[in-house]
Protein backbone atom coordinates (compact mmCIF):
# COMPACT_ATOMS: atom_id res chain seq x y z
CA UNK A 1 0.00 0.00 0.00
CA UNK A 2 2.77 2.26 0.92
CA UNK A 3 4.44 1.73 -2.35
CA UNK A 4 1.48 3.00 -4.16
CA UNK A 5 0.72 6.22 -2.68
CA UNK A 6 4.43 6.57 -2.87
CA UNK A 7 3.87 5.75 -6.56
CA UNK A 8 0.67 8.21 -7.10
CA UNK A 9 2.55 10.65 -5.37
CA UNK A 10 5.42 10.46 -7.99
CA UNK A 11 3.48 10.82 -10.77
CA UNK A 12 1.39 13.26 -9.14
CA UNK A 13 4.53 15.55 -8.89
CA UNK A 14 5.55 14.68 -12.00
CA UNK A 15 2.30 15.58 -14.00
CA UNK A 16 2.63 19.03 -12.10
CA UNK A 17 5.55 20.35 -13.40
CA UNK A 18 5.01 18.72 -16.62
CA UNK A 19 2.36 21.51 -16.24
CA UNK A 20 4.14 23.96 -14.87
CA UNK A 21 6.03 26.60 -16.59
CA UNK A 22 8.97 28.93 -16.69
CA UNK A 23 9.11 32.02 -17.89
CA UNK A 24 12.07 32.83 -20.28
CA UNK A 25 12.46 36.91 -20.06
CA UNK A 26 13.66 36.92 -23.85
CA UNK A 27 10.45 34.98 -24.75
CA UNK A 28 8.21 36.40 -26.92
CA UNK A 29 4.26 36.04 -26.64
CA UNK A 30 2.83 34.72 -29.77
CA UNK A 31 0.23 36.78 -31.47
CA UNK A 32 -2.82 34.35 -32.94
CA UNK A 33 -4.04 36.44 -36.31
CA UNK A 34 -7.92 35.58 -36.74
CA UNK A 35 -9.95 36.52 -39.57
CA UNK A 36 -13.03 39.60 -38.58
CA UNK A 37 -15.75 37.69 -38.04
CA UNK A 38 -18.48 38.52 -40.66
CA UNK A 39 -22.35 38.66 -40.65
CA UNK A 40 -24.44 35.94 -41.59
CA UNK A 41 -27.98 36.62 -42.15
CA UNK A 42 -30.22 34.19 -40.77
CA UNK A 43 -33.50 35.29 -40.16
CA UNK A 44 -35.83 38.75 -41.30
CA UNK A 45 -37.04 40.32 -37.83
CA UNK A 46 -39.84 42.90 -37.96
CA UNK A 47 -39.59 45.55 -34.97
CA UNK A 48 -43.83 46.28 -34.44
CA UNK A 49 -45.48 49.31 -32.48
CA UNK A 50 -48.25 48.27 -30.01
CA UNK A 51 -50.61 49.70 -32.95
CA UNK A 52 -49.75 46.77 -35.28
CA UNK A 53 -47.73 49.13 -37.75
CA UNK A 54 -44.78 47.67 -38.76
CA UNK A 55 -41.43 50.57 -37.47
CA UNK A 56 -38.59 48.63 -38.72
CA UNK A 57 -37.56 45.49 -40.66
CA UNK A 58 -34.05 43.54 -40.15
CA UNK A 59 -31.55 41.78 -40.86
CA UNK A 60 -30.75 39.27 -38.01
CA UNK A 61 -28.06 36.25 -36.90
CA UNK A 62 -29.42 33.69 -34.61
CA UNK A 63 -28.24 32.77 -31.16
CA UNK A 64 -29.69 29.75 -30.20
CA UNK A 65 -27.05 27.41 -28.84
CA UNK A 66 -25.53 27.89 -25.54
CA UNK A 67 -21.83 28.96 -27.24
CA UNK A 68 -23.72 31.22 -29.36
CA UNK A 69 -25.51 32.67 -26.66
CA UNK A 70 -22.00 33.52 -24.66
CA UNK A 71 -20.25 34.82 -27.35
CA UNK A 72 -23.21 37.34 -28.93
CA UNK A 73 -21.07 39.94 -30.92
CA UNK A 74 -18.11 39.82 -29.45
CA UNK A 75 -15.12 40.38 -31.35
CA UNK A 76 -17.13 42.56 -34.18
CA UNK A 77 -15.83 45.35 -35.03
CA UNK A 78 -18.62 47.19 -36.31
CA UNK A 79 -22.66 45.90 -37.75
CA UNK A 80 -24.85 47.74 -39.92
CA UNK A 81 -27.69 50.03 -38.67
CA UNK A 82 -30.34 47.26 -40.38
CA UNK A 83 -28.59 44.66 -38.53
CA UNK A 84 -28.90 42.74 -35.22
CA UNK A 85 -28.09 39.50 -33.60
CA UNK A 86 -31.40 37.70 -32.46
CA UNK A 87 -31.07 35.32 -28.67
CA UNK A 88 -33.75 33.05 -28.53
CA UNK A 89 -34.02 31.15 -25.38
CA UNK A 90 -36.33 27.77 -24.66
CA UNK A 91 -37.73 29.72 -21.84
CA UNK A 92 -38.45 33.16 -20.45
CA UNK A 93 -36.99 33.98 -17.08
CA UNK A 94 -34.65 37.35 -16.20
CA UNK A 95 -31.76 37.28 -18.29
CA UNK A 96 -28.59 39.28 -17.66
CA UNK A 97 -26.18 40.41 -20.33
CA UNK A 98 -22.74 42.11 -20.27
CA UNK A 99 -20.12 43.57 -22.82
CA UNK A 100 -16.80 41.70 -22.23
CA UNK A 101 -14.89 41.70 -25.58
CA UNK A 102 -17.75 43.20 -27.12
CA UNK A 103 -16.50 46.34 -29.19
CA UNK A 104 -19.06 48.03 -29.97
CA UNK A 105 -21.96 49.77 -28.36
CA UNK A 106 -25.08 48.00 -28.49
CA UNK A 107 -28.64 48.72 -27.25
CA UNK A 108 -30.27 45.34 -25.75
CA UNK A 109 -34.02 44.93 -26.11
CA UNK A 110 -35.16 41.99 -24.14
CA UNK A 111 -38.53 40.64 -25.20
CA UNK A 112 -41.26 38.05 -22.84
CA UNK A 113 -42.57 34.44 -24.33
CA UNK A 114 -45.30 36.42 -26.32
CA UNK A 115 -42.34 38.90 -27.74
CA UNK A 116 -43.66 42.19 -26.24
CA UNK A 117 -41.03 44.19 -25.26
CA UNK A 118 -40.12 44.13 -21.46
CA UNK A 119 -36.83 46.60 -20.66
CA UNK A 120 -34.23 47.99 -22.84
CA UNK A 121 -30.53 48.40 -22.13
CA UNK A 122 -29.30 51.00 -23.82
CA UNK A 123 -26.26 52.23 -25.07
CA UNK A 124 -24.11 49.84 -23.38
CA UNK A 125 -20.71 50.58 -23.11
CA UNK A 126 -18.22 47.99 -24.84
CA UNK A 127 -15.62 46.17 -23.06
CA UNK A 128 -17.93 46.56 -20.23
CA UNK A 129 -18.19 43.57 -17.66
CA UNK A 130 -21.20 45.43 -15.97
CA UNK A 131 -24.52 43.16 -15.38
CA UNK A 132 -27.23 44.57 -17.62
CA UNK A 133 -30.25 42.52 -16.40
CA UNK A 134 -33.45 42.50 -17.87
CA UNK A 135 -36.75 44.13 -15.59
CA UNK A 136 -39.01 40.88 -15.91
CA UNK A 137 -38.75 37.05 -17.65
CA UNK A 138 -38.06 37.29 -21.06
CA UNK A 139 -37.85 34.67 -24.02
CA UNK A 140 -35.57 36.62 -26.93
CA UNK A 141 -33.08 39.65 -26.63
CA UNK A 142 -32.48 41.43 -29.84
CA UNK A 143 -28.99 43.25 -30.02
CA UNK A 144 -28.47 45.91 -32.29
CA UNK A 145 -26.11 49.08 -32.52
CA UNK A 146 -26.38 51.70 -29.51
CA UNK A 147 -28.90 54.50 -29.48
CA UNK A 148 -30.87 52.96 -32.53
CA UNK A 149 -33.85 52.08 -30.27
CA UNK A 150 -34.63 55.81 -29.24
CA UNK A 151 -33.39 56.54 -32.97
CA UNK A 152 -36.18 54.22 -33.84
CA UNK A 153 -39.03 55.45 -31.24
CA UNK A 154 -39.02 51.71 -29.67
CA UNK A 155 -41.18 51.41 -26.49
CA UNK A 156 -42.69 49.48 -24.17
CA UNK A 157 -45.94 47.86 -25.54
CA UNK A 158 -43.79 47.45 -28.84
CA UNK A 159 -42.98 43.40 -30.58
CA UNK A 160 -41.25 41.69 -32.61
CA UNK A 161 -41.66 39.10 -35.00
CA UNK A 162 -39.30 36.74 -36.97
CA UNK A 163 -38.89 34.21 -39.49
CA UNK A 164 -36.02 32.04 -39.75
CA UNK A 165 -34.51 31.62 -43.54
CA UNK A 166 -34.26 27.90 -44.94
Amino acid sequence: MKKRILSLASLSLILSLSFTSCGDDDRKEEVIETEPISFTKEAELYLIKASGDTLRKLDVELAESSYEHQTGLMYRESMEDDQGMLFVYDDARVRSFYMKNTYIPLDIIYYAADSTLVSIQKNATPRDETSLPSEGPTKFVLEINGGLSDAWGVEQGDKISFKKLD
